[in-house]
């Protein structure tokens, strides 16, 4: 069973780095520097990112939800400590803007891009950005948590 423990707590950590680490990399890094872009080549790249960057998230998020419920079975279930409880809790949150990103907004992108509709376009990488904005700081109070309960 400790193996499987760690192992869990592996591929959790994992999916964290992944997702955490990429939207890092999105928004401090990546949207500065096709600020200076067109609309005309910002968004299709936006598009291509995003549609790559959120099948690693879906992957990320589906080992993360698993190996996290293993975890929290592992460490009493609905009687573990207020900081597990609080880590489940904000990642469902990030979740959920997860999937609202990836099925509502990111859709708009893609309609955008394919008919050249530039403004439609640049709103809805605004709003992912906003979005991603909010799940970072839920991912680092997440990890501030984890860290804090340990």
């Amino acid at each position: 069973m400790i193996y499987a423990i760690k192992a869990a707590f592996f591929l959790h950590l994992l999916g964290v780095a992944v997702w955490v680490g990429g939207m890092v990399f999105a928004h401090f890094c990546l949207r500065p520097a096709l600020a200076d872009l067109s609309p005309q080549l910002r968004l299709p790249l936006w598009e291509a990112v995003f549609g790559r960057f959120f099948n690693w998230v879906a992957v990320a998020v589906l080992v993360i939800l698993l190996s996290g419920g293993f975890l929290l079975s592992c460490s009493g279930g609905a009687h573990a400590t207020w900081p597990l409880h609080t880590m489940a809790g904000l990642g469902i949150v990030m979740m959920l803007i997860f999937g609202h990103i990836r099925f509502a907004v990111f859709p708009r992108i893609r309609r955008a891009v394919q008919a050249q509709n530039w403004p439609d376009g640049a709103r809805a990488v605004g709003t992912v950005r906003q979005l991603v904005l909010v799940n970072l700081v839920l991912g680092v109070v997440t990890i501030g948590v984890a860290v804090l309960a340990r």
